[in-house]
């Protein structure tokens, strides 16, 4: 037993070391925290962003397949497409040719068809001359541009990171007015305007360096870039002003050192357990599938652990710099009492929690047919960017196009024309392209297949040559009978034959004349430009315009059964790729997603509870409070018929169940310390007053911080999250503000009775003779005790006392240890009932017909209590040595007075 009890009083003084270590060497964390933040602002430049959705698909999906494949295998150029309006169609003539000219540009598609001129606009579909990830392009792009400047021109193009820049403008705007809401917020939740400062140093800290610090991860995606930093502001504020609470309490009695000391070591943990909570909701988005919820989960895990160290080692020193200033500048806290919520709550405890009921469980059903969507296509945002703007602008003029890429296994022409034929035939394919389609020359395609009489006719050369040409691919295709018999039947693909022929030219085996060789080389770079899109050294590509919308179960059914139709030509893989297929893919990873994050963020918050609160019941009812606040919120779109991207909500229901269960945390917490020593009804009044402060500070911010993200970012992912996040806060604050309490009420048996204690040993403190009393009392102080004590105690102790401890005075340090001890304890509690004006019924209580007094009064009152206090510590323990000695009680008086007026 005594063991036990020194091993934990050796972890709390090893805390407070280590605490007073921290502060002492502020200078020290400042210097390292200075260094990091000045490495992180090179650093963040380091950091790549993934703006495409498909990247984070798992590498089973057909999609990941595809572009991993197509990646390997062809070559996929860049290109733009330009939509004129107010123009003729020979003025559209006139800017094709002039866009023709600029060098780097391979083709323009333009003709008078309703796909390229309708309604007095015109659409140019450009292709430039290198591949898509060549800067080149960008350069190429930028003349574009310029060259339709002067007219009513919209460009649309993947080319490039605007997506990326318009949304980091964006988030630029959130940000100045989130630091602005929460400066406002804390305006009128602080007590001093020192406050403020400290508390956004604190935060700026740990924002800077994680930003700077996500290098780590080499790329990380847009979403994760964007929104983290304003999530950091609003998941982990809560963890500042739980240790600025902390201080102001201690610096009641305490100097200031002292005080952040031991704020810091009372912070320390209660922080810590807070946060897991958080965290256990952010570990439910790294078990999912999609790639873009881990990446998202470990950005913002990471983002709140630095937020903890800048609280831990950062913000103790700010403290000691702002302890005075925090003195001179304090104001009237503005928030407001609300004792009638608790009284609310315990008037209706019998009717709110069957209402609640019903309402998570219609919740239940109803979010269940929330309309989830895979894709942008159909989602509307209240802002739109340029990308936005045209795609809007050409799409009202001209026909959506909904293009996949159809993978096949090459070397079989025969097979793609006839596998093209056959889809061309369906009426879901508007047109494809494929080698085995494309016109060559009068009329040809590329794949067609020409004897030595029929390309020479082609070409307009000797046939002799055509012959000399066909020999030579014959021996170089190893056809050796072919050369030797005779070549008249012999047949070649159009397009092998061109490409052979340039070669041997080239190498200077055949010789043409300058108009053949110009003939000639035109058609090699149309051919072989084809054929780097169109055929690899495995695979053939065909690109499938569909007659369907990007999005819908029909759409997805059309895939399948472009799978059936291909399996009926070829046995090896095939594979369909595009913005469809992404979507198709995401579709089949959300079901699994949706189970795995519900049920892991459940699991975590669960584990954390039962250890906080060490009762089965409680984590139960706070689990269900916040999941019916997470389905009553995905009841709104579904009645509002509004389409949610899937990614959104598995984001905001692990944030919404990791964060928002914190303030269901700190009223149940507060409700089961106050029913140790008080009945149902005040124990629920007090708490809703207690735990309104904290609700209302982080829960606005986060609040807030959504609302503004969902309306002032262009980009679908975001906005959702934004939306539902602020949302699905507003929703659990107001559940866990007058539903919560009732439920509180009425399970307040189930509760007591599920109450377990871990499987470890009792350690019940047994002393005698005088000494000090912290913490949560069960058992024997001169009579059975149930409650928490801060009290001397001259008798016997024979007890279990938990958050705290026995401390026997030892003979020379009593008059310290009691004055230190049992006074200040006094001395705060009734400094805090003056400050606050109560009416709990404790000493300093005015009367109630009693004028006002003002608080110089009230200080000389709280004086000459603690005066008096101290005269009555000071007599006792005379009083005991004199007694031990056979002294005199009156001299003991005599000797504390002189002592007293001394001091004064």
């Amino acid at each position: 037993m005594q063991q036990e009890e020194q091993t934990e009083k050796g972890s709390n003084q090893a805390l407070l070391k280590i605490c007073a270590f921290i502060v002492d060497k502020r200078n020290l964390f400042f210097l390292i925290f200075i260094i990091l933040m000045v490495a992180s602002v090179f650093t963040k430049n380091l950091v790549s962003v993934e703006n495409s959705m498909s990247f984070y698909l798992p590498q089973s999906t057909e999609t990941r397949q595809g572009l991993d494949l197509m990646e390997e295998e062809f070559i996929t150029y860049g290109a733009c497409d330009v939509m004129i309006a107010n123009i003729s169609y020979d003025q559209g003539e006139k800017i094709r040719d002039d866009m023709l000219d600029i060098d780097g540009v391979f083709s323009v598609d333009y003709d008078d068809s309703p796909d390229h001129y309708n309604n007095g606009s015109g659409k140019f579909s450009i292709t430039f001359e290198y591949p898509e990830k060549d800067d080149t392009c960008l350069v190429l792009l930028d003349k574009v541009k310029e060259l339709v400047a002067p007219y009513d021109s919209y460009v649309s193009t993947s080319l490039g990171n605007a997506q990326s820049e318009q949304i980091a403008e964006e988030m630029k705007l959130i940000s100045v007015l989130v630091v602005i809401v929460v400066l406002s917020v804390l305006l009128l939740t602080t007590e001093a305007y020192a406050e403020i400062p400290v508390l956004l140093l604190t935060f700026g800290a740990a924002a800077v360096l994680h930003m700077g610090s996500n290098f780590v991860f080499g790329t990380i995606s847009f979403v994760s870039d964007s929104v983290t930093i304003v999530l950091q502001l609003a998941l982990s504020v809560d963890y500042a002003v739980i240790f600025l609470n902390r201080y102001k309490e201690e610096h009641q009695t305490l100097p200031y050192r002292e005080a952040v000391i031991i704020a810091l070591s009372k912070a320390i943990p209660e922080i810590a357990g807070s946060s897991l909570t958080t965290i256990g909701g952010l570990i439910a988005m790294t078990f999912m599938q999609y790639k873009m919820g881990p990446d998202m989960g470990i950005v913002l895990i990471k983002s709140i652990l630095l937020s903890l160290l800048g609280v831990f080692l950062l913000m103790p020193g700010i403290l000691m710099l702002f302890s005075q200033l925090m003195e001179k500048t304090k104001h009237k806290n503005f928030v407001p009492k609300i004792p009638f919520v608790g009284k609310f709550a315990y008037a209706t405890r019998f009717f709110i929690p069957p209402i609640f009921l019903v309402l998570i469980i219609a919740g239940y059903i109803i979010s269940g047919k929330c309309p989830y969507v895979y894709g942008y296509s159909t989602i509307e945002t209240p802002l739109k960017n340029k990308s936005q703007i045209t795609d809007k602008m050409i799409g009202e003029s001209f026909a959506d196009e909904n293009m996949v890429a159809f993978i096949v296994p090459a070397g079989d022409y025969d097979k793609e024309a006839e596998l093209i034929a056959d889809l061309e035939a369906r009426e879901e394919v508007d047109h494809i392209q494929g080698l085995a389609n494309i016109e060559a020359l009068n009329g040809y395609t590329l794949t067609d297949k020409l004897t030595p009489r029929q390309f020479s006719e082609l070409l307009n050369i000797d046939y002799e040559v055509a012959e000399l040409i066909y020999t030579a691919y014959a021996v170089d295709d190893e056809n050796y009978a072919k050369a030797v018999n005779g070549l008249e039947g012999y047949s070649v693909p159009l397009i092998d034959m061109f490409m052979f022929a340039y070669k041997e030219v080239d190498e200077g085996y055949v010789t043409l004349d300058d108009e053949m060789m110009e003939t000639l080389e035109d058609a090699h770079k149309m051919m072989n430009f084809a054929k780097e899109q169109l055929q690899g050294e495995n695979y053939s590509r065909m690109l499938v315009y569909l007659t369907l919308p990007e999005e819908s179960e029909r759409t997805f059914r059309f895939l399948d059964e472009m799978h059936d139709i291909a399996h009926n030509y070829y046995d090896g893989k095939v594979l369909v790729c595009g913005e469809t297929v992404s979507q198709y893919d995401l579709q089949k990873t959300f079901a699994r997603d949706n189970m795995v994050v519900n049920i892991v963020s459940i699991l975590v918050v669960l584990v954390v509870l039962l250890f906080s609160f060490k009762s089965a019941g409680m984590p139960v009812l706070l689990i269900i409070v916040i999941q019916g606040s997470i389905w009553i919120n995905f009841s709104v779109p579904t009645l509002q018929g509004a389409n949610i991207f899937f990614m959104s909500y598995l984001i905001v229901s692990s944030i919404q169940m990791g964060a928002n269960i914190d303030y269901a945390i700190v009223i149940a917490g507060r409700y089961t310390e106050l029913r140790e020593t008080m009945g149902r009804k005040e124990a629920i009044i007090d708490t809703m007053n207690a735990a309104f402060p904290t609700i209302i500070t982080s829960g606005t911010m986060l609040a807030l911080a959504g609302i503004l993200i969902g309306n002032l970012t262009s980009d679908v992912a975001i906005f959702n999250i934004g939306q539902c996040l602020g949302r699905g806060t507003l929703i659990s604050i107001f559940i866990t503000m007058f539903v919560l309490p009732q439920i509180l009420l009425v399970g307040d048996t189930i509760i007591s009775k599920t109450a377990f204690v871990m499987n470890m040993p009792i350690r019940t403190k047994q002393a005698t003779g005088f000494m000090r009393v912290d913490g949560i009392v069960r058992g024997r102080v001169n009579g059975i005790v149930t409650g928490t004590m801060h009290a001397i105690v001259r008798g016997e102790v024979s007890a279990y006392v938990e958050g705290g401890g026995v401390v026997e005075y030892q003979k020379g340090n009593e008059e310290l240890m009691a004055i230190e001890a049992g006074d200040n304890d006094r001395r705060q509690s009734e400094i805090k009932d003056s400050s606050n004006d109560t009416d709990k019924g404790s000493e300093i209580t005015k009367a109630p017909d009693a004028p006002d007094e003002d608080k110089g009064e009230k200080k000389e009152k709280v004086k000459e209590s603690v005066k008096m206090n101290k005269k009555e510590a000071k007599l006792e323990i005379k009083s005991r040595e004199k007694e031990k000695n056979g002294g005199d009680h009156d001299n003991n008086t005599k000797e504390i007075a002189k002592e007293d007026k001394a001091h004064e």
